[in-house]
């Protein structure tokens, strides 16, 4: 191809090389138009409906994500409604718990010292009556032999029980009155 430009430029053609020939032009536009045509008739509308049909998807996400997100959010602030009943539950029951131990505790208090209220007059009561079974059988003891001593130092058999009780009788009240008196001196 240089050799035929450099061939025309010697032979003093002034046809300019960038400017194409008529008949170039006129099958270069109707191939053009052809093409514009198919492309507008066949390529544009598939390629329209391609990207509508893209369109309508990523909104239909964007509409699903914001409604996604707003189930999200409802969730989330139900979620924390309930978090904070829980905890306010919670703190009522473990007040109710505290006040119950207390008055648990108090009423086991009041028990015990009932319990122990009468278990120390079960015990007085028991040494009380152990007290006078002890002071009956002293007494019993005591007049056996006063009897038997008084009827040593007498001489005389004091077999008679009227006489005998009388004389124990006395001599326990003598007894006493020695130890009445033995006690306040002591005080």
């Amino acid at each position: 191809m240089i050799p035929a430009v450099l061939a025309a430029a010697a032979e003093g053609e002034t046809h300019n090389p960038l400017i194409p020939e008529l008949p170039d032009l006129v099958w270069g536009a109707v191939v053009f138009v052809l093409l514009l045509v198919f492309f507008w008739w066949k390529i544009l509308p598939s390629l329209k409906k391609l990207l509508d049909d893209r369109a309508e998807i990523i909104e239909g996400g964007i509409k699903k994500a914001e409604i996604a997100q707003a189930e999200a959010a409802a969730a989330l602030d139900k979620y924390t409604d309930q978090l904070a009943e829980a905890r306010a539950e919670a703190g009522r029951i473990r007040e109710q718990a505290r006040q119950d131990g207390t008055k648990i505790l108090n009423e086991l208090k009041d028990q015990a010292s009932v319990e122990a209220a009468r278990i120390t007059a079960n015990a007085s009561a028991s040494i009380e009556a152990e007290r006078q079974a002890a002071l009956v059988s002293l007494r019993a003891e005591v007049a056996t032999l006063a009897i038997d001593l008084a009827s040593g130092v007498i001489g005389q058999s004091l077999s008679d029980d009227k006489k005998a009780a009388v004389l124990v009788d006395q001599f326990l009240a003598d007894l006493e009155a020695s130890e009445a008196t033995a006690k306040k001196s002591g005080k």
